[in-house]
């Protein structure tokens, strides 16, 4: 078995397996949202800072999530560029809780989608696929994954790969911040025309608003396709959590669902 090693445990989060165990589930049962929902959301958008600055906010979209045999991840590349969207080339995935196997028959079906190529070197330190894992382990322990590194690539490209291996046991999962770097002011301000944006449903997000924007932009065409309407678990900034407000990451939780699905 191939198994891709963890990159980023004890920077983004504890290395050590009870101390990592203790704080996802902490963050969960911390996580409380003001609004009901028949069923769990279909798709899922999630920061991929470290935990401390933006654990809170993706605790609030896992909170909601139960059910699913698959998980497809879309994140987007931080270190090693690709024209378009790599698969590891593993067989499984490791953390400090153990190891995650790949989702066999997604990987085939990935494998013959257009842009969809095997890339070990894009994963082998990208942190946004890797920080979801402890939190899927914990609300999915049964389930298997699927994990694409987006890279340079048409958002309309992801919204087909989206399309095609979404069903009813599968969680689609896109991790993404929001601003970086700005005031904390400034941040809210324009996060909060980011949130607006993506409630409309409005694929035309820039790099500037968030990190993960064309695996987010594909969501958004694919949410239309699919029949998926978006809603907002909670925001905030790292300036909220643990940094200072001079330079501030923003962060958004928001969960896709069927609208007879969904109330508030």
């Amino acid at each position: 078995m191939l198994v891709r090693p963890p990159a980023v445990a004890g920077s983004f989060y504890p290395a050590e397996r009870g101390e990592l165990r203790g704080m996802v589930m902490k963050l969960l049962a911390d996580a409380h949202s003001t609004q009901a929902y028949v069923d769990p959301p279909a798709a899922i958008i999630v920061p991929h800072a470290g935990y401390i600055y933006s654990g809170s906010t993706a605790a609030l979209g896992y909170s909601h999530v139960s059910g699913f045999s698959h998980v497809v991840i879309y994140g987007p590349t931080h270190r090693v560029g690709i024209h378009g969207i790599a698969l590891p080339g593993a067989d499984a995935f490791a953390t400090p809780l153990g190891k995650v196997p790949l989702w066999a028959e997604g990987v085939a079906a990935a494998e013959s989608l257009e842009k969809v190529e095997i890339a070990p070197q894009v994963h082998e330190h990208e942190h946004s696929l890797e920080v979801q894992l402890p939190f899927i382990q914990q609300v999915l322990p049964d389930a298997d994954i699927l994990p694409l590194a987006v890279g340079w690539v048409e958002p309309g490209v992801v919204a087909e790969v989206i399309a095609a291996l979404a069903g009813p046991d599968v969680l689609t999962v896109i991790s993404s911040d929001l601003s970086h770097y700005l005031s904390y002011d400034d941040a809210r301000d324009l996060d909060r025309s980011t949130i607006t944006q993506i409630l409309q449903l409005d694929p035309s997000l820039d790099h500037e608003q968030a990190c993960g924007a064309t695996p987010v932009n594909g969501m958004l065409l694919a949410a239309e396709e699919l029949g998926l309407a978006p809603v907002l678990y909670g925001a905030n900034n790292s300036g909220d959590t643990a940094g200072d407000k001079r330079r501030v990451v923003g962060y958004s939780s928001f969960g896709f669902y069927p609208p007879e699905n969904a109330y508030k």
